[in-house]
This record gives structure tokens, C-alpha cells and sequence, in this order.
């Protein structure tokens, strides 16, 4: 059995935010994290370290989550990787019962984020092929 640790790039500028999800990640056990606090790097970032998904906030100043989502889907080389948005602009009460929840063709997570709610839902999006 191999211990093989997803990858997974944090897109966010709140730097606090990110120390906390690749902190909880890495103490997991189970992922490595690579943290981008603007669009441009976590583009840059998904190209050259080619996650196994990718954690994206929808508003962060340089350019919008929707902007990153559009160009990493434009690359051949970064159009599979799955990503899951967390934002503070889907509640709770949008997601229902679990923080997590796909809407429209997107999955979404609401802030605050859970650790064991996120890795779920990281396994869930990874087993499901980004579905």
C-alpha cells in the first residue's frame, strides 16, 4: 500500500485562512499543500505544480475565482484539475445540512470551513472524478 498524499493548492488571499486549511491538511497526514494568495500565482501555481484539486476563493482582488477557474480550464494541462470553491458568499443556509454542495456545474464550500467537512469534501470531488 502506498502512502501517496493528494496535492492541493490553496487559491486565496487571506493569508491567515490559508495557513489554517494547510496546517489542518498537513496535520491530516493525508495531503501536501501548495497556498497561492493571488489569482495570477494560484494559475501559475496549478501549471507548474499540477495539483490533484484545487481550493479557490471566489473574491480575492488581483482576479476573481471564476476568472482562475476560466483560465486553469482553458489550459490543456490544468482543464481536468478539480476545484472546489470556498467562499464566504455561499452560507450554510445555500449548502443545507453539509457545508459542501455542488451548484450548477461548481462545488462549493462555505466559510468558515470545517477541517474534517473539507477533507470530506475533497474526497468526495477526487472519488468522484471533479463531479
Amino acid at each position: 500500500m502506498t502512502n501517496y498524499k493528494k496535492k492541493v493548492l490553496v487559491i486565496d488571499d487571506e493569508e491567515d485562512f490559508c495557513f489554517f486549511v494547510r496546517e489542518n491538511l498537513l496535520n491530516s497526514g493525508r495531503f501536501n499543500v501548495v497556498i497561492a494568495t493571488t489569482g495570477k500565482r494560484g494559475v501559475e501555481l496549478a501549471e507548474t505544480e499540477m495539483p490533484d484539486i484545487v481550493l479557490l476563493d471566489m473574491v480575492m482582488p488581483d482576479m476573481s475565482g471564476e476568472t482562475v477557474l476560466e483560465q486553469l480550464r482553458e489550459n490543456p494541462g490544468t482543464k481536468a484539475i478539480p476545484v472546489i470553491f470556498l467562499t464566504a458568499l455561499v452560507t450554510r443556509q445555500d449548502t443545507g445540512k453539509y457545508a459542501f454542495k455542488k451548484i450548477g456545474s461548481s462545488n462549493f464550500i462555505a466559510k468558515p470551513v470545517r477541517t474534517k467537512e473539507l477533507i470530506a469534501s475533497i474526497d468526495k470531488v477526487l472519488t468522484s472524478g471533479g463531479e
